[in-house]
């Protein structure tokens, strides 16, 4: 039965909000990148597992992966090597994480609803997403990323100039202000909201 309080949409702002839909092929490839995540993930788990099993070529792969230009290059799987490899997984799993959220935050917010109420893998988070939630969420994601290539540059910190750690830990003190800057400002924000409607509800009576 068709909701008599619905008024058709015009042609014209039907047009412009059904753009929106272009968003659609961005989603897909960022699923695709995702992939990409996925297999490179396990390329380096496998190589790690090779490595300590033996595997001659496994270790080269790990000790060219983790070796960094103007440091000592280690010559087998030692503590510090792992650690290195395992940040790096560590990596991959945040950033496949931050993909999580754009493609499946971004999608509900931005695209269309994906009714997952009833879902019982529906993400916490998801229930309450919107466009400030999600910027909160990715600004926290980018700093645990940021922290673990801080991280590794400091385990490798004889090999880096005393500038560029300096500039790397500057850019991180920037995320995280800016994650506080942005948290703020939406706190503010829905206080403010919240304060009108409750004013606004006081107002009818």
């Amino acid at each position: 039965m068709t909701d008599p309080t619905h008024k058709p949409m015009r042609p014209i702002p039907r047009f412009i909000f059904a753009s929106r839909w272009l968003q659609f092929p961005l989603y897909l490839g960022l699923i695709l990148a995702q992939c990409v995540y996925v297999f490179h993930f396990w390329v380096e788990l496998t190589d790690l597992i090779g490595a300590a099993l033996g595997n001659e070529a496994a270790l080269k792969h790990i000790l060219d992966a983790v070796a960094v230009e103007g440091a000592q290059r280690p010559t087998k799987l030692n503590e510090t090597t792992i650690m290195l490899v395992v940040l790096g997984l560590i990596d991959v799993v945040m950033i496949s994480n931050l993909l999580i959220m754009v493609i499946v935050g971004g999608y509900e917010t931005f695209v269309s609803r994906m009714d997952l109420e009833s879902h019982p893998d529906q993400p916490e988070w998801l229930s309450h997403v919107n466009a400030s939630v999600l910027k909160v969420k990715l600004a926290t994601a980018i700093i645990g990323i940021s922290s673990i290539h801080l991280l590794k540059t400091f385990i490798n910190a004889a090999a880096y100039e005393e500038k560029t750690l300096m500039y790397q830990t500057v850019i991180h003190v920037t995320f995280l202000f800016s994650a506080v800057a942005i948290a703020i400002t939406d706190y503010i924000m829905e206080k403010s909201t919240t304060e009108a409607r409750k004013h606004a509800a006081g107002g009818d009576h």
